[in-house]
């Protein structure tokens, strides 16, 4: 069993926040990443959205795209709607050879929301579940249909954030609605990740690897500040630089088989954490995790 180490480009440029890395040309993200070890990466707002051009861009640099975050509404549009909305997104990840799609229900979100605490964050109404399970898997079983699974990205300042919201998507759809194992977003969600990885692991179709500064956490909750200014304050960082144990969250995820991407994610402002000191800091970290797990590189 061999898993791919890749990363995301919001350590270097931040697609929520321009002000944070906005300058950054794609050229120094892709040559970073590269060189920090990583063999693939998931696409960002400067990607090119031409499959030639993506190909191109990539390929000058060994990198494959892995995949690329689409924001749902399917909470508040039809499953047509959606697909319709998806298809373009799909379509460019499908033709560059990527095994999933990164989706995430952001009706009422306030993750790109300065202004609003994330504790104010929306919470799915009890009337809404039924109807909505339903929906999401008519979304899977469409998404799986050409050849690109969903993983579902459970996210702070959603209506799926924490281990019951999770519990009950998982539990309400069959096994085509993959899960996003997020180990970041659920440390600050207040979930232990192993406890999740361990409930779901049959079901987790792709990884972010994320760390967690428990200080900065606490000043979070105690100050309700914003997802960003969460992030502008340093919240997260890469494997091995904050309280995530990565041995025991990913144990369940390898033990179960699982032989796809684990991405280093961790939104960051690059003046404060310099990217690629830091991609090299989570990349060493999961090799590191990987061998104490007995899991091959490819």
């Amino acid at each position: 069993m061999a898993v791919k180490l890749g990363t995301n480009p919001i350590a270097w440029t931040n697609d929520d926040m321009p002000e944070l890395g906005g300058a950054t040309p794609l050229e120094t993200c892709l040559a970073e990443a590269a060189e920090a070890g990583f063999t693939g990466i998931e696409k960002g707002g400067k990607f090119p959205n031409d499959v030639a051009a993506m190909q191109a861009v990539l390929g000058k640099h060994g990198l494959a795209l892995v995949s690329g975050w689409f924001s749902g509404e399917l909470l508040s549009r039809s499953v047509e709607a959606e697909i319709a909305a998806v298809r373009p997104h799909l379509e460019l990840l499908k033709a560059c050879g990527s095994k999933v799609l990164i989706w995430a229900e952001t009706s009422g979100t306030v993750q790109a929301k300065r202004d609003v605490p994330v504790a104010d964050r929306p919470v799915m109404r009890e009337a809404d579940w039924p109807d909505y399970l339903k929906k999401i898997a008519r979304l899977a079983d469409w998404m799986a249909g050409e050849g690109v699974p969903m993983a579902f990205h459970h996210h702070m300042g959603t209506v799926i954030e924490k281990a019951h919201e999770i519990d009950r998507l998982m539990e309400g759809t069959p096994d085509m609605v993959g899960l996003l194992y997020d180990t970041g977003h659920l440390t600050f969600a207040g979930v232990n990740p192993a406890a999740t990885a361990k409930k779901w692991a049959k079901r987790i179709n792709h990884v972010h690897a994320k760390d967690v500064r428990p200080e900065v956490l606490r000043r979070v909750h105690a100050e309700r500040l914003s997802f960003l200014d969460a992030v502008v304050d340093g919240v997260y960082t890469v494997p091995g630089d904050g309280c995530v144990d990565f041995v025991a969250a990913l144990r369940p995820v390898m033990e179960a088989g699982y032989a796809g991407w684990v991405i280093c994610e961790a939104e960051q402002d690059p003046a404060k954490a310099h990217p690629l000191t830091y991609a090299r800091k989570g990349y060493a970290t999961l090799v590191d995790t990987m061998a104490k797990l007995g899991v091959s590189v490819a």
